[in-house]
């Protein structure tokens, strides 16, 4: 098996809002919009991120020590307990023998060393699998299974998980027929064997699901709105049915759509392609498997509107609306039907929310880009403060002033700082903004002063919940 599977990259998927026109009910629960108080941490610099998960507004992050991160919308109990409707930079959930993480719509799923399977979050469909209905607002992460698991995926509300004697296992949602439970339509709150024996890796989407076996072909169950099955009909089945025979490696299922590697490296796609996602060139949907690259692909990660590949070079690709693409997309377009390149070098895992992305670099640094609504780029903004380029988030990037100053007016400073560090105006009183990797610092006047230091009159723009001090920092 290539190395880039075991480490996790063969379950990577996103569920996002809608399929075509056959639509969830989506009901809104932000409540207010507050920083989480005393959450503040501060990841030591030897500590590196091995692998990246997205739900729609949340990421799970897992560290090379085996601690587990999260960052954006906490307020179904997706990031453990929930203390508040959102964080916006990253905070412990586990301190160590975390072995693989997923996130779906509004929860998640993790393993531990031992193989112990593990819930929390959103369980209006009993996806969580504890037998309730209750979301894990107040009790954080629940043990579902205690041992024997070696893979999960998670869908907008259902849940697959493989064990080690290649077993498939669902719970959730099966009103599309995506657990595939013959002549079932019915939801479980309890896991549920689905297949016995042969799987080797799955994958949920909104309401489809799809898994590998060991023979390499790949099979598909659920609805098929949008041809995201590529059975080449737009019919929904709630039994397996074989899509491709032999050659598939790996798999990840998205909102209304499907992608799959083979194994000499070619991406192939199915499905959904209002803003061209698939990159075959069009924004036409498709009920068959069509090729988008013909070699070199190693993983590939899917949002609501996007997608993100990387190449065995490192290199990272993105089609779709350009917003979560890292600004790969020039002359203003909005979109793109044809793959573009987002970085040449060193991306090593990748996941996709519905409107953001993320990204691993082989140093262990954490990055982020797109829509910033709950705080999930993790940069200690929200709402308003999207980034349409890559934002490096761990490790904490020491303060530095980006330019140098002289007596100028209405000049627009850009400086990093560190998560729960302060920053120090000299020469005039301590201001407060929201503690930030990027701040933007917009000035009304900046005055010289002796020995290369300067004071400055600084507008907050941005509403916080909770002030954090930081410092401005002289120039060198």
């Amino acid at each position: 098996m290539p190395a880039w599977i075991e480490r996790g990259f063969i379950l990577r998927r996103f569920v996002g809002l809608n399929e075509g026109d056959h639509y969830m009910k989506i009901i809104s629960k932000l409540g207010l919009l507050l920083l989480l108080a005393g959450q503040t941490v501060v990841v030591q610099a030897a500590t590196t991120v091995t692998n990246i998960a997205a739900g729609v507004e949340h990421n799970l992050m897992l560290l090379s020590d085996g601690s587990l991160w999260g960052m954006g919308r906490t307020g179904e109990g997706e990031l453990g307990k929930a203390t508040g409707a959102f964080t916006n930079r990253p905070i412990q959930i586990i301190s160590s023998n975390v072995t693989a993480i997923e996130c779906a719509n509004d929860f998640s799923l993790f393993l531990k060393s031992d193989t112990s399977l593990w819930t929390m979050g959103y369980n209006d469909s009993g996806q969580l699998g504890d037998g309730t209905y209750n979301n894990s607002v107040t009790n954080g992460p629940k043990q579902i299974v205690s041992s024997g698991v070696i893979a999960i995926a998670g869908g907008a509300s259902h849940s697959l998980f493989l064990k080690s004697d290649g077993s498939l296992w669902g719970m959730g949602n099966n009103y599309d027929g995506q657990l595939g439970i013959s002549m079932s339509y019915y939801n479980t709150n309890q896991p549920q064997q689905l297949v016995t024996s042969g799987v080797v890796a799955a994958a949920a989407g909104t309401y489809h699901s799809m898994f590998l076996k060991n023979d390499g072909s790949l099979w598909g169950m659920g609805g098929n709105y949008d041809g995201q099955l590529g059975d080449g009909t737009f019919n929904s089945t709630n039994r397996p049915e074989q899509i491709v025979a032999s050659g598939v490696a790996t798999i990840v299922c998205a909102s209304g759509r499907s992608f799959f590697l083979k194994n000499n490296g070619s991406l192939w796609a199915m499905g959904f392609n209002n803003n061209g996602q698939l990159g075959d060139g069009t924004y036409t949907h498709t009920n068959q498997p069509e090729q988008i690259v013909a070699s070199g692909v190693v993983a590939v990660a899917a949002g609501e509107s996007h997608t993100l590949f990387i190449k065995s070079d490192g290199s990272l690709w993105g089609m779709g609306y350009s917003s979560e693409l890292g600004g790969a997309v020039s002359g203003g377009l909005t979109r793109t039907n044809r793959p573009v390149k987002i970085l040449s070098s060193n991306v090593v895992a990748v996941a996709c929310g519905s409107t953001h992305s993320a990204f691993v670099k082989s140093d262990g640094s954490l990055w982020t880009m797109g829509h910033n609504d709950h705080g999930q780029l993790g940069d200690g903004f929200y709402y308003t403060q999207d980034s349409l380029v890559p934002e490096q988030i761990l490790p904490i990037p020491l303060p530095v002033l980006t330019q140098s100053i002289l007596q100028k007016t209405n000049l627009q400073l850009r400086a990093t700082c560190k998560f729960g560090g302060v920053f120090h105006l000299i020469a005039t009183t301590n201001i407060t903004l929201p503690v930030s990797q990027w701040a933007m610092l917009r000035t009304n006047v900046i005055n010289a002063l002796a020995n290369n230091n300067f004071s400055a009159t600084i507008t907050n723009p941005f509403a916080s919940g909770i002030p954090q001090q930081f410092y401005l920092l002289q120039t060198q």
